[in-house]
């Protein structure tokens, strides 16, 4: 699918989309609870959709109502021999892996190639001190034995996900467990948000001290409702606009919200007035629309990027080669990425998302401003399948071809 967008001034209210970072975990700490709970303000992206299919693989009952999620619980540790189906989400296929090891049957997780290409070491690492099988096998990857309560060492710079994924799980344990994250320790926020949705359902996780997580063993989760609080991430494209000259609002964006990347109202204002040095470790995901906002404002130096090659896409350098297109130059480095300001042009041939919702969303952006057409364009559907219409109902002309 192509989007066509001509250049146009964004104006409007907007309600924030559904945060998929707290959807994930309000979802999973309802599957592994007793009885019945509701979640509510769920959009079914394709990350959304990964996880409550394999929630259901492992026992649980999800049925959608509108926006809402009504889930009865089941417990993992008896969970039959299951295939879950990941599709692309890497929140899923790391925080399911844990959970399929609780119950020492096998289990089988799949996912597309870019997933499944996607580092697992820290896993990988604690299967085999444990005796576990952990095995790729193409597209897929094959899990055997049981977890045990300990003391795991996880590095934290490689991606919070692999905590989260054990938080969920160590608590369902016989014994406590600690979990000690190996400096240099990044995305914080995303682990308190872990946190938060453990207490919310009655898990008393905590941290012990700034590197060590502690999981009480013998913990049974709480049914009950919740909602999903608005989305930081994917606002962060439609605030983008205002710094290209729109008047867009946004409703629904929870002021306390522990979400690393709220940071962008504080990341936007400074890319307006100068050319910044900012540092992304906490918060990649941010690192392509403070790209293009650069890329139409001042510039800037962003560090902390190494991560980003292992997202959708190899996202410095796609950026960067999309970027050069509007006539920008992008230095990519081993963990920086410089945008030089500049003169910005229309793109002479279609951009391309690479798959990626966030490319695709971040170069939407400054299409608003030279017009152009953007290849792929059906790869928001991964966290905002409403994206085009939403940018559409702002008065951005968009249109989209098959």
């Amino acid at each position: 699918m192509r989007a066509v967008i001509r250049p146009g001034t964004a104006r409007g209210d907007i309600q924030a989309p559904p945060s998929k970072s707290m959807a994930h975990r309000l979802l999973i700490c309802a599957a592994l609870a007793r009885g019945e709970s509701v979640v509510r303000h769920v959009d079914r992206s394709e990350d959304m959709l990964a996880t409550v299919d394999c929630l259901g693989a492992l026992g649980a009952s999800l049925r959608w109502d509108g926006d809402c999620v009504r889930v009865t619980g089941c417990d993992p540790r008896n969970a039959a021999p299951a295939r879950l189906l990941c599709r692309e989400s890497g929140s899923t296929l790391r925080f399911m892996i844990p959970l399929c090891l609780l119950s020492g049957r096998p289990a089988r997780l799949e996912g597309s190639a870019t997933l499944m290409g996607r580092p697992l070491s820290v896993y990988e690492d604690i299967c085999r001190a444990q005796g576990l099988l952990m095995e790729r096998e193409g597209n897929a990857l094959r899990l055997a034995g049981r977890l045990s309560p300990g003391d795991y060492a996880v590095p934290g710079g490689v991606s919070s996900q692999f905590a989260s994924g054990l938080l969920f799980a160590l608590p369902l344990l016989d014994g406590d467990s600690t979990v000690r994250l190996i400096p240099p320790v990044e995305s914080r926020s995303y682990l308190d948000m872990t946190l938060r949705a453990l207490a919310e359902a009655g898990v008393d996780a905590r941290w012990l001290d700034d590197r060590t997580l502690y999981a009480p063993g013998g913990s049974a989760y709480a049914a009950r409702e919740a909602a999903v609080e608005g989305d930081y991430s994917n606002a962060a494209f439609f605030e983008a606009l205002n710094c290209l000259g729109g008047a867009v609002r946004l409703r629904g964006l929870r002021p306390d919200s522990l979400q690393g990347d709220r940071v962008y109202a504080r990341c936007f204002p400074l890319l307006m007035q100068s050319e910044p040095e900012l540092d992304v470790s906490d918060c990649p995901d941010l690192a392509p629309v403070l790209m293009v906002v650069a890329a139409a404002c001042h510039g800037a130096r962003l560090t902390g990027t190494r991560r980003l090659r292992f997202k959708e896409s190899d996202r410095g350098a796609v950026m960067a080669g999309e970027l050069a297109r509007f006539g920008v130059r992008v230095e990519a480095f081993e963990n920086e990425i410089i945008v030089r300001a500049g003169r910005l042009c229309r793109p002479a041939k279609p951009l391309s998302s690479h798959n990626d919702h966030r490319v695709a969303m971040a170069l939407s952006v400054l299409c608003t401003l030279t017009g152009g057409e953007i290849d792929g364009a059906e790869a928001v559907r991964k966290s905002l399948p409403d994206y085009w219409s939403m940018l559409k109902a702002l008065g951005v002309p968009v249109e989209l071809r098959a």
